[in-house]
């Protein structure tokens, strides 16, 4: 590499996704997700019985409440421990670090969400077999699609957050108080109900999974990806290129 050679994509992107693993935060929330999935399988399976889909799904629990926060850590990490200086000067063209940083966390929700699968068929396997029933094996294609594609859009609100406050913890708060705000929100007569129905993203969210999406229900989800996602992503950049890094 010479001073006039940039520095290639691929080399930003495995930077940053070094940085998931290789932090206090990131470790700790990673093995925190990783046992969490095995344990709330293992705890359905004990309850429920050796369904596969229902174990998988139960997962989502986990997965749904730590993606968003290892997404906003991923963001804001350089902001937080002042390494923001040194990143911008070695690659000055800011819109290529946000954009690798901001695809480790949704190829992770991928990656969790299969790790969930792989975890549910040993334990649906051990729960027929010590309660001597048939196990249920049926995985509709379209709801694991659909389920994962929730678990990636919950880690893209994240960092959506992220890169729009760029504070970890008033990121962290919102993203976790979001579920109590809009359930109180949905209360408050026709019109909360209204902007419930439209903008809670973990509502609109759920017809992806039951695999029967009208055409109605996917203009609620663009509606609320667009104000949880696209909106506060586009801002967020916005404000990364133009912020003075001290």
């Amino acid at each position: 590499m010479t001073a006039t050679t940039p520095i290639p994509f691929r080399r930003l992107l495995l930077v940053e996704a070094r940085k998931l693993v290789d932090t206090r935060s990131g470790k700790i929330i990673t093995m925190v997700m990783l046992a969490l999935v095995v344990a709330s399988i293992a705890a359905r399976g004990a309850v429920v019985g050796p369904k596969s889909q229902t174990l998988v799904g139960t997962a989502g629990i986990a997965l749904g409440t730590l993606l968003p926060v290892l997404a906003i850590l991923t963001m804001t990490g350089e902001w937080t421990h002042r390494t923001a200086l040194t990143t911008f000067v070695l690659e000055p063209r800011r819109h290529r670090v946000l954009a690798a940083k901001s695809l480790p966390p949704l190829l992770a929700a991928v990656a969790l969400s299969l790790f969930a699968m792989l975890v549910a068929v040993p334990i649906t396997a051990v729960v027929a077999v010590v309660r001597t029933i048939p196990a249920d094996w049926g995985v509709q294609p379209i709801w694991l699609l659909g389920w994962t594609g929730v678990n990636v859009l919950v880690a893209a609100q994240g960092l959506a957050l992220g890169a729009l406050l760029l504070n970890a913890p008033a990121a962290i708060v919102i993203s976790l108080s979001t579920p109590v705000l809009w359930a109180v929100v949905g209360r408050l007569g026709s019109v909360g109900a209204g902007l419930a129905e439209w903008l809670d993203l973990n509502t609109t969210c759920a017809p992806l999974v039951s695999g029967d999406m009208t055409w109605s229900e996917g203009a609620r989800l663009a509606a609320s990806a667009a104000f949880w996602i696209v909106l506060p992503m586009a801002a967020g950049l916005v404000r990364v290129l133009r912020k003075e890094v001290t």
